[in-house]
């Protein structure tokens, strides 16, 4: 499949898209827009990762202000953008927007509905919508304020602030901020650690943690759904079989003091920091 706006990059377990609109700072048009409701109609068929980002060191620079100013009241009730954010923020795996450079308006509100957002030190988010005689409509006004607080999402939305690269992650608005040049290297390594777990349970973990209010039945019912799966027994008995071989180790040395050895959370931890080394070494 071709695209004019996107440059997509499908691998076994991921896909990477780029904004690519060069001569306008990579502004949503009404044609990415369609392109980008084409990738979320493959990923929800054949669920993968999402990582996205910007061509030439800018996200978004915003909406493509020219299309904005010929649209009317039947195009703002369409929900345009609005309709295809939220279809990226349900997405059923992961989604990631590494972000360098202008995330501007639309571009914003794209980055706010992904799951997570990893930025270069040039980063720059900001909703200038007002000053422009409309407001950020597709998802900021409601989405912002659970991503940082009500404080800072008014001083964004209404105050005009830009949040640079360190005051986002100061609100948490991004998980890191690393150099320009490691900001891919960087985002694949967040979606190499994601892609090391259960491909179920992060399905299903996003799928609770999204659904509105407290939801004891539906953390219930996903677990019982998990707690039957073959991956979870897979998974569960390598970490016994292998903590099980730590121990006895431990033992044996232990017991030429009079020591016993016995599993503990404690234990648990040291296998899992093992695992994680490991998987560092591989990655």
């Amino acid at each position: 499949m071709s695209y004019d706006s996107l440059l997509v990059d499908e691998r076994a377990d991921r896909v990477v898209v780029t904004l690519h609109r060069p001569e306008a700072r990579n502004a949503i048009s009404g044609r990415m827009i369609s392109e980008l409701h084409q990738v979320c109609e493959r990923l929800e068929r054949d669920p993968k990762l999402l990582l996205l980002t910007g061509h030439g060191g800018v996200f978004a620079g915003g909406a493509d202000i020219a299309e904005l100013l010929e649209r009317g009241r039947d195009q703002a009730l369409q929900g345009i953008n609005s309709r295809l954010f939220e279809r990226v923020r349900r997405l059923p795996m992961p989604t990631l927007a590494a972000v360098e450079g202008w995330a501007l308006g639309g571009g914003a509100e794209l980055a706010y509905a992904c799951d997570l957002r990893i930025a270069g030190p040039g980063a720059v988010f900001g909703n200038p919508e007002p000053g422009l005689g409309i407001l950020a409509a597709a998802g900021a006004c409601w989405r912002l304020p659970e991503l940082v607080g009500e404080s800072v999402a008014k001083q964004i939305l209404l105050a005009g602030r830009n949040l640079d690269a360190r005051a986002a992650l100061a609100a948490g608005l991004v998980i890191d901020v690393v150099p320009a040049e490691e900001l891919t290297a960087a985002a694949h390594a967040l979606l190499d650690r994601m892609a090391r777990s259960s491909a179920t349970a992060l399905r299903l973990t996003k799928l609770v943690v999204d659904s509105p209010g407290a939801h004891p039945v539906a953390d219930d019912l996903a677990q019982a759904v998990l707690f039957e799966g073959r991956d979870k027994r897979e998974r569960m008995t390598r970490f016994l079989e292998k903590n099980t071989s730590k121990n006895t180790s431990k033992d044996a040395s232990k017991n030429a003091s009079g020591n016993t050895s016995k599993y503990t959370s404690e234990t648990a931890t040291e296998s899992a920091s093992d695992t994680a080394e490991q998987e560092r070494s591989r990655a």
